[in-house]
């Protein structure tokens, strides 16, 4: 029983991948697999462009600092559309988002622009933006709560990736620690440029 232990806290991050996949297994073996409460698809996936972690000319120690605990940004390089029950939407070339919001310690395994990319990328412009943008770019779904843009992000990576237990496991994630990123989007009070560009010239 020691020698487990002690390879156990040896080998860390792997006893804490290997609890995540039994604990998602047992989910999954008893999971009743709810269909999700949408319909979502789209023809090609994002084109992305990785954007630099600013650690040179910051000294040694914070820019050790920043790349330990950063998380690299991408930027869409074209406009993006996907469709939502029927109705077209889009997330303009030039948005800028850091993918799921996956810890870092378990970014060796499951990355933030992998399995969870598309739905990661809805739910970071829903949260910024509390809306989703019609491809016309003159109207948009509404506003949205936090938990309805956590529900979205939850439907779209069980459809786009076909697990259930992880994409419950990312969704209550967020409903526990979401409302950091969702409150600071608030005291910001970012507004969609390309709704606002419409607007002016109406």
């Amino acid at each position: 029983m020691e020698l487990i232990l002690t390879l156990a806290m040896k080998f860390w991050q792997w006893t804490i991948l290997i609890a995540v996949v039994i604990i998602g297994a047992i989910i999954n073996f008893t999971d009743k697999r709810k269909k999700p409460n949408m319909k979502f698809n789209f023809k090609g996936f994002p084109e992305l462009k990785p954007l630099a972690i600013k650690t040179k000319g910051k000294g040694f120690w914070k820019g050790i600092a920043l790349w330990l605990l950063s998380t690299r940004n991408w930027e869409l390089t074209k406009d993006w559309k996907y469709n939502i029950d029927g109705t077209e939407y889009v997330i303009p070339a030039g948005f800028q988002f850091d993918g799921a919001s996956i810890p870092k310690f378990l970014r060796t395994f499951f990355s933030p622009v992998g399995v969870l990319l598309v739905g990661g990328l809805v739910h970071d412009y829903a949260y910024k933006y509390k809306t989703l943008l019609e491809i016309d770019k003159k109207k948009t779904m509404g506003e949205l709560t936090q938990k309805r843009a956590d529900e979205i992000f939850r439907d779209i990576n069980i459809i786009v990736n076909g697990f259930y237990s992880m994409n419950y496991l990312a969704y209550w994630s967020l409903r526990i620690g979401g409302f950091v990123a969702w409150n600071g989007h608030r005291k910001r009070d970012s507004k969609i440029p390309e709704l606002n560009l419409s607007l002016i010239h109406i």
